[in-house]
């Protein structure tokens, strides 16, 4: 018996990838038997399980089906009986295998309104941790942290911008307190605004700047204003106004799952009064859940200093959702969109709520989630979650790519299994939302890439005395470096939005929180390697083919991937080597055939120049020595 599909090849399953609702796919396998066995689709989705025939016509078995006309994950394999048995073929991705249990490949079906802003798509993010970017005024800082400290809060204010953010507990104190300062501010990063332009930079993403306290003010205190130790409403609009100037957008951290216990709405302490701890008849008593009142509550992740709320609330909804709600509100005020906390946490309905709010205000917002897993088939306590349904979040911070990049560069996982990793994202996200995730290289939840590619250990099972103590040669940093360039070459290639964490362009370092959360360092940074990475985020955003062109991508030896982006008339190749030698990179695009363009003609034969001045030919394949972690960016050179 001879029998294959390949889930990502477009002669198996078209069209490829996800599929809009109602829309119609045909699925096709090679089935040739002995015997007189004929092949079976065999369909789940919401409705149930449906085996349908196959039209067979010379070894191959084919059969065409419309979508369901709900968004859902449906699956197929394929089935034949013999002697009163069952037999399937099926997988999750890609070449499927025998087995006696049906295995599904998976499609994705979205809702066929669904898209995304245009502008996300094309932009370079930023992503900025506030009290750690710039301090626009030493002295107005220390005010502001003296106005605080009356408050009778704890403050710590660090008089050095360039030294280590504390890590251990206060002298007596049991736990580590996130309650020391630099003092980057708003203002600041208005100040450096012309740097973020030059640097190619066109949305910023900020983590909290409302009213907290704590430096990552993860513990809303106050939605509705500006932290003042980062200054004022008012700095904020004229923060989101000046950055407009320079062709830049903002994107908030909104963080709607718990609040801070030292807040307005549960006010812990009594500081500001009418708080859902000093009574049941306060106005947001229904927004958390006590199991004995008051001081046996819900927390997120059990910090007492976090009280979980019920977002169902109808009162809490019109409050984050409504006209005048926090959502809303801070759009009218200047942001561009939201990018939602530990969406994994709030309730489809909820995030749906969300994307009625901001839609309604500006059509052209943005909404991303933090989902550190594959958004189409993460699972939640009510299910699968929705977020690729087109009624939910736009689409999400992609760590899968992240960890993917990283594992490639840092020879934990080789070419074909980063590219594995990659087709399957494709294969299994609608192409606005796949468009739109936001490819990062690092963020404040992780080690710093640099770090990590310069053989840091493993932050989550290493003590903070270790993580503060590690030291790489100068050579290790020298070799982090490349891999960290190369890696941005490898974001630039791919669809998606890339995502800079601050800091990273200049050569910082550091493990897990807080020392991923390091100042800038300002003075101090590596001009060459911001060089190099201005370079490669200017290609992205000035070549429509990286925009716009068609993907093919995928290994060509197991230390070299080749992205090959094209249209009719014009091309793109970007290769990337991890290994510490040059190699040489023969690209054969008829062998990377994967995803929705793999029988879309590239027309390759031409001249290239390399992104360093180098030049090369094509003909049916090109090849291209790629420095040891390095890359090459070819560009079809325009018939004169």
């Amino acid at each position: 018996m001879r029998i294959h599909h390949h889930s990502r090849s477009i002669h198996d399953r078209n069209p490829q990838g996800a599929l809009s609702c109602g829309a119609w796919l045909t699925l096709s396998i090679d089935f040739s038997s002995d015997n007189s066995e004929t092949p079976h689709l065999y369909w789940c989705d919401n409705s149930g399980i449906r085996v349908l025939p196959m039209e067979q016509n010379n070894g191959r078995a084919s059969v065409s089906l419309a979508m369901p006309s709900m968004a859902q994950r449906a699956g197929y394999c394929f089935c034949w009986f013999r002697d009163g048995q069952t037999f399937f073929y099926g997988g999750s991705s890609g070449e499927g295998h025998c087995s006696d249990k049906p295995e599904l490949f998976g499609v994705t079906v979205y809702d066929a309104s669904f898209s995304t802003p245009e502008w996300f798509r094309h932009a370079v993010v930023y992503q900025i941790f506030p009290d750690r970017f710039y301090c626009s005024d030493q002295e107005a800082f220390l005010q502001r942290a003296e106005e605080y400290r009356s408050t009778g809060r704890s403050i710590t204010v660090h008089q050095d911008w360039n030294e280590e953010p504390l890590y251990l507990p206060h002298a007596g104190a049991k736990f580590y307190q996130p309650d020391d300062y630099f003092g980057g501010d708003l203002e600041g990063i208005r100040q450096k605004l012309p740097y973020l332009a030059s640097l190619g930079v066109t949305c910023l993403y900020l983590n909290p700047i409302f009213a907290a306290h704590s430096n990552h003010r993860y513990n809303t205190a106050d939605y509705m204003n500006i932290d003042p130790l980062l200054g004022t409403n008012e700095d904020f609009s004229k923060l989101a106004a000046e950055a407009k100037e320079h062709g830049i957008r903002i994107v908030l951290d909104g963080v709607f799952s718990h609040t801070g216990d030292d807040s307005i709405y549960f006010d812990h302490f009594q500081r500001y009064g009418n708080g859902a701890f000093d009574s049941k008849d306060s106005p947001y008593y229904s927004w958390y859940r006590f199991r004995s009142y008051p001081n046996d509550y819900e927390c997120w992740w059990n910090f007492r200093s976090l009280p979980d709320v019920e977002e169902m609330t109808p009162s809490y909804q019109d409050f984050i959702q409504g006209e005048f709600g926090v959502l809303r509100t801070w759009l009218r005020r200047g942001a561009s969109g939201w990018r939602l906390d530990v969406a994994d946490e709030l309730p489809d309905a909820f995030i749906q709520g969300i994307r009625r709010a901001v839609k309604y205000q500006d059509p052209d917002s943005i909404l991303l989630g933090e989902v550190w897993e594959d958004c189409s088939t993460k699972l939640g306590p009510e299910g699968r979650r929705g977020y690729c349904n087109g009624d939910n979040l736009d689409s999400s911070m992609n760590y899968p790519f992240l960890r993917a990049a990283r594992n490639f560069f840092l020879g934990k996982a080789n070419a074909y299994e980063l590219s594995d990793t990659l087709q399957i994202l494709r294969e299994n996200y609608p192409r606005p939302f796949f468009e739109a995730c936001l490819n990062l290289i690092g963020s404040h939840d992780i080690g710093r890439a640099i770090s990590a590619y310069s053989g840091a250990p493993d932050s989550e099972t290493t003590s903070r005395e270790e993580q503060i103590a590690f030291s790489p040669s100068e050579s290790d940093l020298v070799r982090a470096k490349k891999r960290y360039a190369a890696s941005i070459a490898l974001m630039i290639a791919l669809p998606g939005v890339p995502c800079i964490y601050y800091g990273d362009e200049a050569g910082q370092t550091g493990l897990r929180d807080p020392f991923n959360r390091k100042t800038y360092p300002w003075g101090n940074e590596d001009q060459e390697l911001i060089k190099e990475v201005s370079k490669l985020l200017h290609i992205r955003t000035d070549d429509p083919v990286l925009l716009n062109g068609r993907l093919r991508m995928g290994a060509v030896g197991e230390d070299l991937f080749a992205v090959i982006r094209y249209t009719d008339d014009d091309v793109t190749v970007i290769l990337v080597n991890r290994s510490d030698r040059e190699q040489l990179a023969v690209t054969v695009p008829s062998l990377l055939f994967e995803g929705p363009d793999g029988q879309i003609p590239v027309p390759l034969a031409g001249c290239y120049t390399a992104e360093n001045g180098e030049t090369f030919s094509a003909g049916l394949s090109i090849s291209v020595p790629v420095p040891p972690c390095g890359y090459r960016i070819l560009k079809k050179d325009k018939p004169e």
